[in-house]
């Protein structure tokens, strides 16, 4: 043709475009995006769907492609697809035409090569003719070179029967004299000599028969193991291919269904982890609807009545002003509570130190993890020792100290006079704590017994904390924080977790102290569990699911938080977190609503009633409520978090080499290090050092708790570990048993002393 075009793709390239394709007599012709690569002709609604959904593939391989008018051409392989398109201009089809055509002679060649070695290799099962009659000749070779090998195994078993006797003959000849039977010993000699020559030809014989062989057989032998390795690659590419279509396709139909009306946090629907709603489906496939299924609230919100918004001291029915004085006026002052500032001006006047802001890339390493996985189901993973590619560069210890990232809440949560709004800010905190994990899928290293971390930021945010692991197994932690703006932190974690085999399950076990220093009160509450889905196959995501209840126990009040579990068929938002602040008689004071990956709100109530049944017969819980306030609101990530693990700002800190930190201290962790640069072989392999070297260390503590108690029992097991910086002990207002930090620690910082500290690493 005359017109000019651009150069003709090469048969390995990709060609893309926009074509027209018949659809039916209703819709007649419909944009489609095609993709030619690899042979395959693909299509898809948009170019945005070619990351998870493909509407439609056939293989140039076995297609006829005919052309019928200057702009209409048809692609067909036998009858089972047919695709009538149409170009926007006879030159767009040449172009299509050509690059189709070179797809399809590669696609042939390939196929007809792929024949060829099929003679000496063919993937084709055994249950057809020509694949048994490949395997019967297999099972033959099999069998000869067996009869081979028994044959080497015969002449060896002969040659050392020889070989025997000939040494007990010449030993025989060396010690006869001359004389009558000398003659006699020579003749056996020369028999057995010749025995052993016979026989040692024999199998030398053999071994060539058997090196024949092996040499014919081996080239389609390794042929069949790459063809075999090229279709488990296919197939592993095929599986992740279709967990995410899966995992777009229910996003889909998530996106397209109806949120509740009620839901104070209006904007919470058009957050990043929604989709946009829009057509899930091409005009081929048929339509399914399903009614969607929820988990039925505990309560309703609704906005309250004008007159509460009106600054008023008259007495109204259904509410009590129990947050602050008793002559508090009911317009509250709800400002106090969304904006408490702090004053930056003081701290400006110092020097802060500059932290780190980015991290060595993340390598991009493989690894099979069904071959490790596959041994875990069912098994505590706390126990199975995993290479660090399925680890973070950071210590659970640090992971605990990440629960600081908003410790503003807490300071805000001092400065209250109120224990309701004070609960509001510690509540918040508490589902701050999980903002961080939601695109976290990597483990954390476990800590060594001893290990500790300090996360010393006094002179910056007016805080300090301590992490040390005090028990190995099982694996506990504790933590203490303590803050110059008056409350206290402390913690022990103990984690439980489980393979399920298609998700693992994480069972935070311990308390969670906050003690406020001004007005006493003490607060407790424990962690939900965390759930790793698609461990085998698809994209990792991590969902938090359960219910907390945070309690003050020196006033009674109480918060209920509930964590909504992913759902196939809510209309909620995911990730939804609801709670309600109640006093000691069980009255409503605040609702909290959100997601625990994005942002808080909260909300007074002002008046509550009993509304009609759920769908499990219970009734409903109605709140009449002031307008929502944003309590708290998750920091962006930094630029580049995607090749960084997903680290938060003060993640990318953690593991920042520090000067007069503990020898323990998870920074001088040397696994971890090499890990963060980049060196994963050399980290597997400190890792196990590390491991062995803490074995060995427990096994000698048992040995001297069995000498010390003079028992003979070798199998009891004892290990009296005792933690350097914390004791265990009974907390008179929880009724807790937790390890509680005795001090010393930064007093040995300032005199720079650590003798007593052990070595672990």
């Amino acid at each position: 043709m005359s017109e000019s075009k651009p150069p003709t793709p090469t048969p390995g390239d990709t060609y893309k475009g926009w074509l027209f394709k018949w659809t039916n007599y209703i819709k007649g012709y419909q944009r489609r995006w095609f993709v030619l690569s690899n042979g395959l002709l693909s299509y898809y609604r948009t170019q945005a769907e070619m990351g998870h959904t493909c509407r439609g593939t056939i293989n140039l391989a076995t297609a006829n492609i005919a052309v019928e008018d200057s702009c209409n051409f048809v692609i067909s392989n036998g009858g089972a697809q047919t695709y009538h398109l149409k170009a926007s201009s006879e030159v767009e089809r040449q172009r299509w035409i050509t690059a189709l055509e070179l797809a399809k002679a590669k696609a042939v060649r390939m196929q007809a090569e792929s024949d060829d070695s099929g003679d000496d290799c063919s993937p084709v099962p055994a249950s057809t003719g020509q694949g048994g009659g490949r395997n019967s000749e297999m099972q033959s070779a099999l069998r000869t070179l067996s009869s081979k090998v028994e044959d080497l195994t015969t002449c060896n078993d002969l040659i050392v029967k020889h070989g025997s006797a000939l040494q007990r003959s010449l030993s025989e000849l060396e010690n006869i004299r001359a004389g009558g039977d000398m003659g006699e010993k020579i003749r056996q000699v020369t028999e057995r000599a010749t025995l052993f020559r016979i026989t040692s030809n024999a199998m030398i014989n053999v071994c060539r028969d058997f090196l024949s062989m092996a040499q014919q057989h081996s080239k389609r032998w390794q042929k069949a193991l790459q063809v075999e390795r090229d279709q488990r690659i296919r197939l592993e590419e095929t599986l992740e291919q279709l967990a995410k279509q899966h995992n777009h396709l229910e996003r889909a139909f998530r996106g397209a269904t109806v949120l509740p009306s009620s839901f104070s946090n209006s904007d919470l629907g058009s957050k990043g982890g929604v989709p946009g709603k829009g057509d899930a489906s091409d005009e081929d496939d048929d339509n399914e609807f399903f009614d969607a299924m929820e988990d039925p609230a505990e309560f309703i919100t609704v906005p309250a009545d004008p007159k509460y918004h009106r600054r008023s001291g008259s007495n109204m029915s259904g509410f009590s002003s129990e947050t602050g004085t008793d002559d508090q006026s009911i317009n509250f002052d709800e400002q106090s509570l969304a904006s408490n500032p702090e004053s930056p001006q003081l701290l400006e006047l110092e020097p802060v130190r500059q932290r780190r802001t980015r991290i060595p890339d993340k390598p991009n390493y493989y690894l099979n993890l069904w071959s490790i996985m596959k041994n875990c189901i069912g098994k505590e993973l706390s126990k199975i020792p995993m290479p660090v590619n399925f680890n973070e560069p950071l210590s659970m210890l640090q992971r605990l100290s990440e629960d600081l990232e908003y410790y503003e809440l807490l300071d805000k949560a001092a400065k209250c006079h109120s224990s309701l709004e004070q609960m509001c800010y510690v509540a918040a905190f508490t589902v701050s704590s999980y903002s961080t994990t939601v695109h976290r899928t990597g483990k954390p290293f476990n800590p060594l017994l001893g290990e500790t971390f300090e996360l010393d930021r006094l002179s910056e945010c007016g805080y300090r904390s301590l992490c040390e692991q005090v028990s190995h197994h099982p694996p506990a932690a504790a933590h203490h924080a303590v803050s110059e703006k008056g409350w206290t932190l402390r913690q022990e974690v103990t984690l439980a977790s489980k393979f399920r085999g298609k998700y693992l399950s994480i069972m935070p076990l311990g308390s969670i102290q906050c003690l406020f220093e001004k007005s006493n009160n003490h607060y407790s509450w424990k962690k939900v569990t965390t759930t790793v889905h698609n461990i085998i196959v698809g994209k990792l995501w991590i969902d938090q699911s359960g219910e907390i209840d945070v309690v003050n126990h020196m006033t009674g009040d109480r918060c209920h938080l509930k964590f909504a579990p992913y759902s196939y068929f809510s209309r909620d938002v995911p990730r939804k977190v609801t709670g309600v602040v109640t006093d000691k008689a069980g009255k409503a004071h605040y609702v909290l609503s959100g997601t625990w990956d994005e942002k808080m709100e909260f909300s007074r109530v002002m008046q509550s009633s009993k509304g009609e049944n759920g769908t499990e017969g219970k009734q409903k819980t109605v709140y009449q409520t002031l307008k929502a306030k944003e309590i708290w609101k998750k920091n962006p990530l930094p630029d580049g978090a995607e090749s960084m693990y997903f680290f938060s700002s003060l993640a990318l800190t953690l593991n920042e080499p520090e000067d007069g930190v503990a020898p323990t201290d998870s920074r001088n962790r040397p696994d971890q290090r090499l890990m963060e640069d980049g060196r994963w072989d050399e980290a597997n392999a400190e890792k196990q050092r590390l491991e062995e070297k803490q074995r060995i260390a427990r096994r000698e503590r048992e040995r001297e708790a069995v000498k010390a108690a003079n028992s003979p029992e070798e199998g009891s097991h004892q290990d009296n570990y005792q933690a350097l910086w914390f004791e265990k002990l009974d907390d008179p207002v929880s009724r807790e048993t937790l390890h509680v930090y005795k001090g010393g620690y930064w007093e040995a910082k300032d005199k720079g002393s650590w003798d007593i500290c052990p070595n672990i690493f």
